[in-house]
């Protein structure tokens, strides 16, 4: 089976959902993540569906607003998560990309790792919580929790974020043999190594993305490879061409050996 590589709608931010489903049309991606934000057209599913038959693309995955720039949608911590499944399941998506709780929210994390089990369980939909990174303010500072590393923790599904490892100083090909089949989804992006959240393009950074998809390949990962990188430094033409290589890229590293 071959992997398919979607375009998270990030990639195209400041631009809307629409872009990024003209965007994957135009450069033959497999399908569009839908990062959720206050905008509307990211949070309708009717709206998400009329451009996935217009466009004749899927989402397999929807991110949730765990970020801490989407505090205000959605209200409470579980209300964002539950909204998400519902907006999956009402677009066909069997992916939620979720990140672990910020340190002061004392209530949710109290409930968060058996929260996940359980509503993966009951509605069929891969909860994949993301891997972060410790904020270096002259020295690490630990604003997730339980973890930013969720590979020792008892999530069914996790998603693997290839700037974040930059970001951890992280073995991101290590993580992904940890995982084994709990590896659900992968944000394909590259970081220097900075402080920063940088989300470069594949192949711009220090992270070996050439062999975390030639692992996938291998390892009969069953998830979708999520391009997630920042764009916005460019415009629409520059734009497009580094997601043609990043698309590239990605099919290049997951073709099977011959």
């Amino acid at each position: 089976m071959t992997i398919p590589v979607i375009l998270s709608t990030s990639s195209v931010y400041p631009d809307g959902v629409e872009t990024a489903f003209a965007v994957a049309r135009d450069l033959s991606f497999d399908g569009v993540e839908v990062m959720v934000l206050s905008d509307d057209s990211s949070r309708d599913a009717s709206e998400i569906r009329d451009l996935i038959q217009t466009y004749q693309l899927p989402v397999p995955a929807i991110h949730a607003p765990t970020l801490l720039f989407t505090q205000r949608v959605w209200g409470t911590p579980w209300e964002k998560v539950d909204r998400s499944i519902a907006l999956a399941q009402e677009v066909g998506a069997s992916t939620v990309v979720m990140h672990p709780p910020f340190r002061w929210q004392v209530r949710y994390l109290g409930s968060f790792v058996r929260g996940v089990i359980a509503r993966e369980l009951v509605s069929g939909v891969r909860l994949a919580v993301e891997n972060m990174f410790p904020w270096r303010l002259g020295r690490a500072f630990e604003i997730y929790r339980p973890d930013w590393d969720p590979t020792d923790d008892p999530y069914p599904s996790v998603t693997l974020d290839l700037s974040h490892t930059a970001t951890s100083r992280s073995d991101p090909l290590a993580m992904a043999e940890r995982l084994g089949g709990r590896l659900a989804h992968v944000h394909l992006a590259d970081g220097s190594g900075s402080f920063r959240d940088q989300h470069l393009p594949p192949g711009w950074g220090i992270e070996p993305c050439d062999a975390v998809l030639a692992h996938l390949t291998r390892s009969g990962f069953d998830g979708a490879v999520a391009l997630e990188v920042n764009t916005r430094p460019y415009r629409a033409a520059r734009r497009d061409e580094i997601l043609t290589e990043s698309l590239a890229f990605a099919r290049r590293y997951l073709a099977p050996a011959s």
